[in-house]
């Protein structure tokens, strides 16, 4: 969404420009021998607004022990205030939830067990997929908040799978503990801010 584009009347809203940023995508194992040995993936995902840029969306697959597999990350999105009207209280989950949460997951080639994120209108990209989406907060701080359904604690980390999923807390629960024992929860979204930043400087 540029904010130089206009909404023509009958016509489907501009999504976002530039699409994914290839610059800034990273794998430090491949794809195939990855898929060949099975190893246990996790997504986090996750925007960052600037105010000089737009919204970037930033996407970050980790393995068990929290290195890294894939990095993805959009190219900054501008929305217009024709669009902020046209779209009203539903242009976050659109934003979030559609063009970049589902852009980004659409760009990795290596299929997590789940996929976190700390912005709850970015659970909306489960709309967009079906790998198992879940919101994660600072335990203190996720039990009023969280959006319904399961929850559970992992360290200092509070796990609320979107409703669709809140069946599959316990099987979410067992395949994140492993990491949660090396990695807390809340970190890697710390990892993609600054991936984002530092690619602003450059």
């Amino acid at each position: 969404m540029d904010g130089s584009e206009g909404v023509a009347a009958g016509t489907r809203p501009p999504g976002p420009g530039g699409g994914i940023a290839a610059t800034m995508e990273q794998k430090s194992a491949d794809p195939g021998d990855a898929t060949a040995a099975g190893p246990q993936a996790y997504g986090f995902l996750t925007a960052v607004e600037s105010a000089a840029h737009g919204i970037f969306g930033g996407y970050l697959l980790v393995d068990s022990q929290g290195r890294p597999l894939e990095f993805h990350c959009t190219a900054p999105v501008k929305v217009s205030r024709a669009q902020q009207i046209l779209f009203g209280a539903t242009l976050h989950a659109h934003l979030h939830g559609q063009q970049i949460g589902g852009t980004l997951l659409a760009e990795g080639t290596v299929t997590p067990e789940v996929v976190l994120t700390d912005l709850e209108s970015m659970l909306h990209v489960r709309n967009h997929t079906r790998l198992p989406v879940a919101l994660v907060r600072t335990a203190a701080a996720g039990v009023e908040t969280s959006p319904g359904g399961g929850r559970f604690t992992l360290g200092d980390a509070s796990v609320s799978p979107h409703p669709s999923d809140s069946e599959r807390e316990t099987g979410l629960r067992e395949r994140l503990t492993e990491l949660a024992a090396l990695v807390d929860l809340r970190e890697p979204f710390d990892r993609i801010r600054a991936a984002i930043d530092e690619a602003q400087r450059h």
